[in-house]
């Protein structure tokens, strides 16, 4: 639970204040300038796309009391697992008032609302800070966990935080998974707190001031260190962005790439600070020159730090409308590969696409841009995406929902045996959701499949629903054995959520693969130990990893591992998974700081990597962080001999 009591109010430091005023009339670009980020708006201007009825467009001569009472409307909309999917951007402007950004509690005339489940949010100008919102669009409430609040972004604007529940230039966003927050310029503080969350994902932006995720530690009773512990998050990545600094303990706080990050400390501590990322690639966004919308398209980074707001032709392409197939939720699979056929990309605005066959994927640099959570739905047992051996392919924001027919795989990046990948052009996930049950009955064997080399996951949530819509949740109805299996040599996996699948949630059968933070937990639901086996030939083990490096691999790095059981079988029922990760102990394959913890629930993890070390399960480790069973931390994996 949040205690606002423990927080200080209308004090803000003056290196705060200092550097709110300079945030606020700093300009973009990778160093920081808008000179270098507004491209010239050269081409005449084109009639307005249709986007469709589910996107609405904000100009800054709208009145901001019309503009709280759509953005509130179009937030209370959905129930996660219906139909309804809702895309807001706001034009370059200011918006709100900032008169009250001292007193939170005594301002008007701001920007003031949640944004909702199936909603996203977006600045359309060159620059987050061509847009700046004087209040809030926040997510989470005080003091409500927030473990099922899911599937909504915020991107590309300036905020100038005004929010009366928090204090002086705060704004809240406690969230869980598929979440994201991009290309953000926070003039102030963030709060990921509020109530107990389950982890999310910040990339690309500056926040002036704190980030607060939440005191959790046991140690954090004492009133002398914290002064209470609260509701937070469990668990965190964010790369490539700049901080004022990063306040709370919990139990997997990783960064890469971050100017401001705190220092590593772990086993004992939570923290996992990288001083760049290896490879990273920045979502794609649609925006107006002026003149006209265009999506624009960034380039890779290698051994990034700190944002990249640039938009000149080093910093990636600017695409006009006019090779977009803007496409609306009435059109059929046939039209939609009829257009990537003829040499378009694919806009989806925002609503379910029911296909019959996959969407197609056969051109290099080919883009798939979803608008409001777009979401495809196969209803006939096959693929919903399939990906040719190219390079350089965007597939970026859009959700997939398995359907009651069951798929062999859902998203596939690369016919098996694919070669053609492109370390310097890199086929590129972001943002990709996949949910088996919820919405429906759904089932399908394995939900992302990667065969091309090189390829590049920035942040996917993959799911086996544990809750949603009447009969589409059980042990035998959503059925669905892994999460992600990469066969391409090469794959770097950035922010990778994996829960509850039936087999091994993520499989890795190809060298060099490299993942930089992985939340994952095994399905809550087996009814029996019986029925969670995992047999191999003669032998068999209890239940399976959630991350998996195939025997034969000989180089594999990841860091900032993390791990959880929840099982749910009543006594005297004991439900355990041999071990939360599986590897090869071989000079190429590394793992560092990893963690496994048991929730609540019967049994736990016998290991954590192999056959192993001790358990995780009632008899201990006892957590360091309150409300957890247990938790074991592995600082190094093989461990030298």
């Amino acid at each position: 639970m949040t205690h606002q009591g423990t927080r200080e109010k209308g004090k803000p430091a003056l290196a705060l204040v200092v550097a709110i005023a300079v945030l606020m009339t700093a300009c973009g670009g990778s160093s920081g300038r808008i000179g270098d980020s507004k491209p010239v708006a050269d081409q005449p201007a084109e009639p307005p796309p249709d986007f469709g009825p589910n996107v609405t467009i904000f100009t800054p001569a709208m009145a901001v009391a019309d503009i709280n009472a759509k953005l509130q409307g179009v937030a209370a909309q959905s129930t996660g697992f219906d139909g309804k999917r809702h895309a807001i951007y706001f034009m370059p402007g200011t918006y709100g008032s900032a008169a009250g950004q001292s007193d939170p509690a005594t301002a008007t005339g701001h920007v003031d609302s949640p944004v909702g489940v199936n909603m996203t949010v977006q600045g359309l100008g060159a620059a987050p800070t061509d847009v700046t919102i004087n209040g809030n669009l926040r997510a989470g409430v005080a003091g409500q966990p927030a473990l099922s609040t899911f599937w909504r972004s915020l991107a590309n604007m300036t905020i100038n935080p005004i929010q009366a529940d928090e204090p002086a230039h705060t704004m809240r966003w406690n969230t869980s998974q598929a979440s994201p927050l991009r290309r953000l310029n926070v003039a102030g503080n963030l709060d990921l707190a509020g109530g107990i969350a389950f982890g999310n994902f910040i990339a690309n932006s500056r926040v002036a001031g704190e980030v607060r995720s939440a005191f959790s530690w046991e140690e954090d009773r004492k009133p002398a260190v914290t002064g209470g512990v609260e509701g937070g998050q469990a668990q965190y990545y964010t790369r490539d962005s700049e901080i004022g600094s990063w306040q709370g303990r919990s139990a997997n706080i990783v960064m890469s790439g971050v100017v401001g990050a705190p220092a590593t400390q772990f086993a004992p501590g939570d923290k996992t600070s990288l001083a760049s990322t290896p490879l990273s690639r920045e979502a794609p966004h649609l925006y107006h020159d002026g003149k006209n919308y265009r999506v624009f398209v960034p380039s890779p980074r290698t051994d990034a730090r700190g944002v990249s707001w640039g938009m000149t032709a080093r910093d990636g392409t600017s695409l006009p409308m006019s090779t977009f197939h803007i496409a609306k939720p009435g059109d059929s699979a046939a039209t939609l590969n009829g257009a990537l056929a003829q040499g378009r990309n694919l806009l989806l605005t925002p609503g379910v696409y029911t296909i019959d066959r996959p969407i197609r994927v056969t051109r290099a640099n080919a883009v798939v841009m979803g608008m409001g959570l777009a979401t495809l739905t196969p209803t006939d047992g096959t693929a919903a995406v399939l990906v040719d051996d190219v390079p350089g392919v965007i597939l970026s924001s859009f959700m997939v929902d398995a359907n009651t027919k069951r798929s062999d795989v859902l998203v596939q990046v690369g016919p098996r045996g694919a070669s053609k990948g492109k370390s310097s052009d890199p086929t590129t996930l972001h943002d990709i959701f996949i949910r088996i049950g919820g919405s429906y009955a759904g089932m399908a064997t394995t939900s992302l499949e990667i065969n091309q080399n090189d390829v590049l996951v920035d942040h996917a949530w993959l799911w086996r629903a544990d809750h949603g819509n009447p009969d589409t949740v059980g042990w035998d109805i959503n059925l669905a054995d892994h999460g992600m299996i990469v066969n391409g040599a090469n794959v770097t996996a950035l922010a990778l959520f994996a829960e509850h699948y039936q087999k091994t949630q993520v499989l890795w059968n190809a060298n060099g693969g490299r993942t930089i933070f992985m939340e994952c937990e095994p399905p809550y639901d087996p009814p029996s130990q019986a029925r969670w086996m995992n047999s191999m030939g003669n032998t068999a083990e209890n239940g399976y990893p959630c991350y998996e490096v195939a025997g034969d691999v000989t180089s594999h790095e990841a860091t900032g591992l993390i791990s959880w059981t929840f099982f749910r079988a009543p006594p005297p029922t004991v439900i355990y998974a041999r071990s939360a990760i599986k590897a090869p102990v071989a000079p190429g394959v590394r793992f560092t700081n990893t963690s496994a913890g048991k929730v609540f629930g019967s049994g736990g993890f016998e290991h954590v990597f192999n056959d192993i070390g001790g358990p995780v399960d009632a008899s201990g480790p006892a957590s360091f962080v309150v409300g957890l069973a247990a938790l074991r931390q592995v600082p190094v994996f093989p461990t030298a001999p």
